[in-house]
């Protein structure tokens, strides 16, 4: 609320008034208002100089003021169209996808994420054009399309476009590079192998080089890789808390949560074919039933691949046989297509 008030941003307190049923405060609402006229007095002022007196560019830096205006009071649909007319006066390649890149980050604070894929579809089609291809603005795109696909929990193309974006980051206005780094580690946790882990994400010099900044996720990520479970399930509430902060994150919490879980328990029973609860248990230094109930969800839900003996207290891995499973797959697929080239042999008689 303070930031509402500090920007002046009346039409977000009317939407969060309304959203939360709070009573408005009119006094407020009329300061934000008179704020808000006289700053948009002059840009207008600013812009009508500039038709009168300057060139282009200083017209469209001044309506581009204007459009950043409208976004940064929460007037997204006023905003929009400002961007348009900005858009609409500019005739470089480069500056069209800055304002797109604008609008981008004014839908993503109001978590437009339908918007914001039609707005990196643009910016694409714009790379594509003649004087299109920057090399800069490349890989801006692909630390935005990274965040968008974190906030639409694909994890796995947020991983590689963040990766390749590690050593050439320049997106301060969308992140901090600390904030980028917890989001690459945390994405690739759930979503790589365990060597490329450690090729990518642990041995890189650029997350090193912030690690020991980020809470917890030193540990939580070291100790993963080094099978070393009681510091990981340490390290591991301190990373969840801040993934429940994310605003990106948090609607993929539980299943971010699940997905750890998982990675760690299935790389611990990797390398047994028997192992007691009790054993898996003082590893993960958590109680026998607590284990015992998670494995069970895992394994009837299909993502761990072992059994428990409940009378001995012991699990017992089966690992998948991949080679007669792939076996399995085509004498299906091939039985699948013998009926339809059957089918098709009778059409072509009849």
């Amino acid at each position: 609320m303070a930031i509402v008030e500090r920007r002046n941003m009346a039409a977000t307190y009317a939407t969060l008034c309304e959203r939360f049923a709070w009573r408005a405060d009119a006094a407020l609402t009329a300061k934000m208002a008179d704020a808000n006229a006289k700053r948009l007095g002059e840009i207008e002022a600013k812009i009508e100089d500039a038709k009168e007196n300057l060139g282009d560019v200083e017209i469209r830096d001044a309506m581009c003021e204007r459009a950043e205006f409208y976004a940064s009071v929460g007037e997204m649909e006023k905003s929009e169209r400002a961007y348009e007319e900005t858009e609409a006066k500019t005739a470089s390649i480069g500056q069209k996808m800055d304002c797109a890149f604008a609008l981008m980050r004014a839908r993503f604070s109001r978590l437009e994420l339908h918007e914001v894929k039609k707005l990196i579809e643009k910016i694409k089609d714009m790379l594509d054009q003649p004087g299109g291809g920057d090399w800069e603005r490349k890989n801006r795109l692909k630390v935005y399309e990274g965040l968008h696909a974190v906030a639409t929990r694909n994890f796995e193309t947020a991983t590689k476009l963040f990766l390749d974006s590690l050593s050439t980051f320049t997106s301060y206005e969308l992140l901090s590079y600390d904030d980028f780094v917890f989001y690459t580690v945390v994405c690739a946790v759930v979503s790589l192998p365990r060597t490329e882990l450690k090729a990518k994400v642990i041995d890189s010099p650029e997350v090193l080089s912030v690690l020991n900044r980020l809470p917890g996720l030193g540990d939580f990520l070291n100790a993963l890789h080094k099978c070393d479970y009681r510091t990981f399930m340490s390290a591991f509430p301190v990373v969840a808390a801040q993934v429940e902060k994310s605003v990106w994150m948090n609607p993929h919490f539980r299943y971010f949560l699940r997905e750890v879980r998982v990675v760690a328990y299935a790389q611990y029973l990797q390398s047994y074919k028997s192992v007691t609860v009790k054993s898996m248990a003082d590893s993960f230094n958590v109680s026998e039933d607590f284990i015992d109930r998670e494995l069970s969800h895992f394994i009837v839900s299909g993502r761990l691949n072992c059994k428990i003996d409940k009378v001995s207290g012991v699990l017992q891995t089966n690992r998948p046989d991949l080679k007669n499973s792939l076996y399995q797959t085509l004498i299906k697929d091939g039985d699948a297509l013998l009926n339809n080239v059957s089918k098709l042999s009778r059409v072509i008689d009849l």
